[in-house]
């Protein structure tokens, strides 16, 4: 891995003596502002880091349509695998791979995640069959969780620990914001290049990325985490078959075989991961944590949340370009408002929910969550633009009041020890919630279209876009007919995910304890999926 650490470097945590670059030294002493600058860099830099990664998730969605249309000519199965490779191999790894950053340096992790993410990006562009295009997605979504984790480590402890909350707030907003940001960035791309033209944006945005990550990020020292492998296994092979079993079932039937037997190990792979986790001496993700209330809620909260925001980024761009007829660029753009409603709330959540408490606050923002999604259910070609963009802006506020409090109050209910493990559960949490989210509702879509499909169309594995393109050039009622399929399965997906959403809502409220800590303790936060007691401040 690039680089090695020297507890002797720049923005090395100690318990006395002189603070580190871009610590939390004394204000008046001549060094200030420039540390001042310094930590502020950094945590700019560490906030563009997840806003990058976190993007692409979102930005495949714009995609669709001309990948569907191309000379790759996807399956709705297939498509779904390409849009969702990303997010399983991230969210299977980001905790194996936050204690990998305490081990072996997380300076070097994130370069070395940089670098991963690039590669894959690379791999994707000049993809020219379906299996290249998952297996780049599936690379770049290996680098990101190397980044990720250490990303959110290096920007606490370049933080002071009066500061922590709001840069941890910041930081979590940044993830929030990437998926705005790839799809408004992706919706520039794709308006005037091929679908590949998206995945080499991210190719020198990575390789600039790796310069100043090289240049600015401190270096802290090195932990002494064990690299926990065989509970690595175990918790990746679950998940990916757990997703396997969800994307092919609706093409494979869900009495298939193969899906039984996927979903059936899923559920011995994760049950012999939580008997290996209780007994190891270095456990990869310890399950006592979910005993703890505060923890139980706010990993199912996040995911709650991401499953909801993921599944509409999922369809909203196809639904825009399919049924409203909008363009990429307008597409893309669409869902700014959003971030609108996202930005009015983010910052104050926190501090709301230590005013009114965390459980009402928190709450409201899962119920808008779920409204905005059962408003949307309703949408059709005929719905105008301010009010489509009420319905997304109520998703934007229920975001911004849901994550911020859940995140901080899981961490604050953690020994400082455990807290990098806290927040690498956090983590990993969001990004099954959005690769659940996407595999869900792209799941009903798909089913639901299908079963739609006029009678010219029907018993056939199309892709939306190649069904509407053959009901196109089948005349004007064919082509009818097919959109108003889609809307209708449009239709059933949001609601569906507005009912899964709900339930899990109710689930995070009664776990969520009344007097819930929201605020961030001063100990820092070690690496994505590890706490070790050499993590600084530990």
């Amino acid at each position: 891995m690039p680089g090695s650490d020297s507890l002797s470097a720049p923005g090395t945590a100690a318990r006395s003596g002189p603070a580190p670059s871009g610590g939390s030294g004394a204000t008046g002493s001549p060094g200030a502002a420039p540390r001042g600058q310094r930590r502020r860099a950094v945590l700019a830099l560490m906030c563009i880091c997840a806003i990058v990664i976190q993007s692409l998730v979102a930005a495949i969605n714009l995609a669709i349509a001309a990948i569907s249309a191309s000379g790759l000519k996807p399956s709705s199965t297939e498509m779904l695998w390409i849009v969702d490779a990303y997010v399983i191999v991230f969210a299977s790894l980001l905790i194996p791979a936050g204690a990998l950053g305490d081990r072996c340096g997380r300076k070097g992790v994130l370069l070395t995640g940089v670098g991963v993410f690039g590669v894959g990006a690379l791999i994707s562009a000049l993809a020219t069959d379906v299996p290249v295009l998952i297996a780049g997605r599936g690379l770049a979504g290996a680098g990101a969780a190397l980044a990720m984790p250490a990303s959110l480590s290096l920007l606490v402890h370049a933080t002071p620990a009066e500061r922590r909350p709001s840069a941890i707030a910041s930081w979590s907003a940044s993830v929030a914001l990437g998926g705005i940001v790839g799809n408004a960035g992706g919706a520039v791309v794709l308006q005037t290049l091929p679908w590949q033209g998206l995945f080499w944006c991210y190719v020198p945005a990575s390789a600039l990325l790796l310069v100043v990550v090289a240049l600015l990020a401190p270096r802290p020292p090195r932990g002494t985490a064990a690299l926990d492998l065989v509970g690595t296994l175990l918790l990746v092979s679950g998940l990916v078959l757990l997703l396997f079993g969800i994307i092919e079932g609706p093409e494979r039937g869900w009495d298939s075989p193969v899906v039984l037997v996927a979903l059936a190990a899923t559920a011995a792979l994760l049950t012999v991961f939580i008997r290996y986790e209780l007994r190891a001496a270095h456990p990869l993700l310890d399950p006592r944590l979910l005993k703890l209330p505060a923890v139980r809620a706010g990993s199912l909260g996040v995911a709650a949340a991401f499953f909801g925001m993921f599944a509409l980024f999922f369809v909203n761009a196809q639904f825009l370009q399919y049924v409203k007829g909008y363009s990429p660029l307008r597409a893309g753009f669409a869902i700014v408002p959003m971030a609108v409603g996202m930005g009015i709330v983010t910052q104050a959540s926190v501090g709301w929910a230590r005013r009114f408490g965390s459980r009402a606050v928190v709450g409201t923002g899962l119920l808008l969550l779920v409204a905005g999604l059962l408003l949307l259910s309703t949408a059709t070609g005929e719905t105008s633009y301010p009010v489509y963009t009420t319905y997304l802006m109520l998703l934007g506020l229920g975001s911004g009041l849901t994550m911020p409090p859940l995140s901080a109050g899981l961490l604050a209910a953690l020994p400082g020890p455990r807290a990098g493990m806290g927040s690498g559960l956090n983590a990993a949490a969001r990004e099954l919630g959005a690769a659940l989210g996407i595999a869900c509702v792209g799941t009903v879509l798909s089913a639901q279209f299908t079963d739609r499909l006029p009678g010219a169309l029907a018993g056939h594995d199309h892709s939306a876009s190649q069904a509407l393109r053959a009901a196109a050039a089948g005349g004007d009622r064919l082509h009818t007919a097919a959109l108003d399929s889609f809307t209708r399965a449009v239709a059933v997906g949001y609601q569906v995910t507005a009912a899964v959403l709900f339930v899990l809502s109710l689930l995070v409220l009664f776990w969520h304890p009344a007097g819930a800590s929201t605020g961030v303790r001063g100990e820092a936060v070690g690496p994505e999926g590890h706490g070790g007691r050499d993590s600084p401040g530990g």
